[in-house]
């Protein structure tokens, strides 16, 4: 069983939040939407783990 890994595991992590930021510059709130769900898609994808992915949702619903 795969576990999700919730601690820091980003190589500059402040670039990637800048980039992630720059990526909305222009978008409307449904674009912007729309962006963030495709990439979501994608990551999930890329992670492929259904057990992790399961443990993703869960974690971020309990964040409000």
């Amino acid at each position: 069983m795969s576990t999700l890994n919730t601690g820091a595991n980003i190589a500059g992590p402040d670039d990637f939040y800048a980039e992630l930021l720059a990526a909305h510059d222009g978008l409307s709130k449904a674009e912007s939407d729309a962006f963030n769900a495709r990439l979501i898609l994608l990551l999930a994808n890329h992670i492929g783990d259904r057990q992790v992915l399961a443990q993703a949702l869960q974690a971020a619903r309990r964040r409000k």
